[in-house]
């Protein structure tokens, strides 16, 4: 059974969206519905729905800042707002709706959602040409922590690491997961800041302290702001010869 979730920080068009999707498409599951952007960005990673329906302007996050954040995930923009097509057909979004939104306008969505595919190419484009496609590094995570949704600012991470099923996301005080895989990740960070020195490692290079190798030829990272040491492949040991 297919699953999705609706964000929207009004809850009657939320709610008026549910109830149609459900008329005109009733195998499809509504998991959750959370009415900010931080929340829906959680629930994503959470619950990794099949489709999320997004309002664009939402607090906490926008809905362009969740799709640059899930780029594996099926968006859908339902939103009053034009002026931020060529950028949604930036991320992963497959469809952009306007509000109000008519039943012919949200059969056709649903077709498209049904046959797995996206808006057609020529109305990509055409939306595109007229904004950048450069996408600004992220500057924060949404994490679980506890029972609560927590906001951490990328200039705290220490380090990213990958474990079998999640990312570890190391601060000097804690660690938190996410679903992102660093080869996703690694694209979003500002290379400035942010370097990979293994298959599993990325970290910050404010953080390094300095870099050794043992008496084998194998080298690591000592960090600024925690005792444990990081790898450091062969293949990017290259990128210390000057410091």
């Amino acid at each position: 059974m297919p699953t999705a979730l609706i964000a929207d920080d009004e809850p009657n068009l939320a709610i008026e969206l549910a109830s149609r999707l459900t008329q005109f498409w009733p195998e499809l599951q509504i998991i959750s519905m959370p009415r900010n952007g931080i929340d829906a960005l959680a629930e994503l990673n959470a619950q990794q729905p099949d489709f999320a329906f997004l309002d664009i302007r939402m607090p906490g996050l926008d809905g362009l800042q969740i799709a640059r954040s899930v780029p594996h995930m099926q968006i859908v923009f339902v939103t009053a707002y034009d002026e931020y097509a060529a950028r949604a057909f930036d991320t992963s979004a497959i469809d952009y709706l306007m509000k109000p939104l008519t039943d012919e306008r949200l059969l056709k969505c649903i077709t498209r959602l049904q046959r797995g595919g996206r808006m057609p190419a020529d109305s990509r484009e055409a939306a595109a040409a007229s904004a950048p496609r450069e996408e600004a590094p992220i500057r924060w995570l949404a994490v679980g922590y506890r029972d609560a949704t927590r906001l951490v600012a990328i200039d705290d991470v220490i380090y990213f690491q990958a474990t079998d099923k999640y990312t570890e996301v190391v601060t000097a005080g804690h660690r938190h997961v996410i679903r992102t895989p660093l080869k996703e990740l690694l694209p979003r960070l500002d290379a400035a800041h942010f370097v990979q020195v293994h298959r599993s490692v990325i970290v910050a290079l404010a953080q390094i302290d300095r870099v050794e190798r043992d008496l084998l030829g194998r080298s690591r990272i000592h960090l600024r702001e925690r005792s444990e040491t990081l790898p450091v492949s062969r293949g990017y040991v290259s990128l210390f010869r000057q410091m």
